[in-house]
């Protein structure tokens, strides 16, 4: 047999081969509608959402896909993304909790600390009312006792009046505010001595109420 001729047929026999292996190569094996298996060179689209393998070329698995989530399968992987993200959230604000407060008993001195500066600016306030009352108590009577022998109350007293007035208003509603604000303030420290419980495993002995100072001395 001539070269050439040789040669031309180990090419066209190497060429069957790669074809032959290539065609093998892509080969697939899924469950049709009915549960039947079927093994074909492409996946229809239906077929791939049930999962489907790849077989090489002497018919083994080579790999295998998986099939397509469910609906219920994404909502909860989801869910579990969001908890996951949640609890790293809560981790990192149990670390920021934790270099404010090393237990929860300094979470309730802290407490009663803030407690206490805002009842002192709110006596200040009271105080200020007081002075502001007595001055306006003044200023009616004498405009009282004007009415009542005859005489016309002078404009700058009755504005006198009138502006007396509306500051004990603005001082009373700004109490009203702050005591909104310690409100708001100890449902924030409740939440944390709480949480402080949690992380640390220890429990608080420091009462929740702030002790208030004695009036009188024995």
């Amino acid at each position: 047999m001539p070269k050439r001729l040789t040669a031309c047929l180990i090419t066209a026999t190497l060429a069957g081969l790669l074809v032959t292996t290539s065609t093998q190569a892509n080969m697939y094996r899924y469950k049709d509608e009915n549960g039947q298996t079927v093994i074909s060179s492409s996946v229809p689209q239906e077929a791939t959402k049930r999962g489907y393998e790849i077989l090489g070329n002497n018919g083994r698995v080579i790999e295998k896909v998986a099939p397509a989530p469910t609906a219920e399968e994404i909502a909860a992987r989801e869910a579990e993304k969001e908890r996951q993200r949640q609890a790293e959230l809560q981790r990192q604000e149990d670390e920021k909790l934790l270099q404010r407060y090393s237990h929860p008993n300094q979470a309730v001195r802290a407490m009663h600390r803030k407690i206490g500066e805002m009842e002192g600016i709110i006596q200040l306030k009271r105080g200020n009312i007081s002075v502001l009352a007595s001055q306006l108590d003044g200023e009616q009577s004498r405009a009282a006792d004007m009415e009542r022998s005859g005489r016309d109350v002078p404009q700058a007293s009755l504005d006198k009046i009138q502006r007396l007035e509306a500051q004990i208003r603005d001082i009373e509603a700004e109490i009203a505010s702050q005591r909104k604000q310690i409100e708001a303030m100890k449902q924030e420290f409740m939440a944390d001595i709480e949480r402080l419980e949690e992380v640390t495993g220890e429990k608080r002995t420091v009462p929740l109420e702030r002790k208030k100072k004695a009036r009188t001395s024995d």
